[in-house]
């Protein structure tokens, strides 16, 4: 687990709701979700983390 990690909840999420906390060190993004009692961390590369979010707000295809 990464020390001191200073979590940053996203302001898309309301009071009380399961959300994804995002940390940040130069050479990667841990993310975790509030509402796993197990703390489990999923790691990812910068450039990795960035493609995620691109790929995310992007708008879904329309069948």
């Amino acid at each position: 687990m990464i020390s001191n990690p200073g979590w940053q909840k996203s302001s898309y999420c309301g009071e009380g709701e399961s959300c994804i906390h995002v940390a940040a060190t130069p050479a990667s993004t841990h993310m975790i979700e509030s509402g796993d009692p197990t703390g489990s961390i999923l790691t990812a590369a910068p450039a990795a983390f960035a493609a995620l979010l691109s790929s995310l707000k992007k708008e879904p295809a329309h069948a």
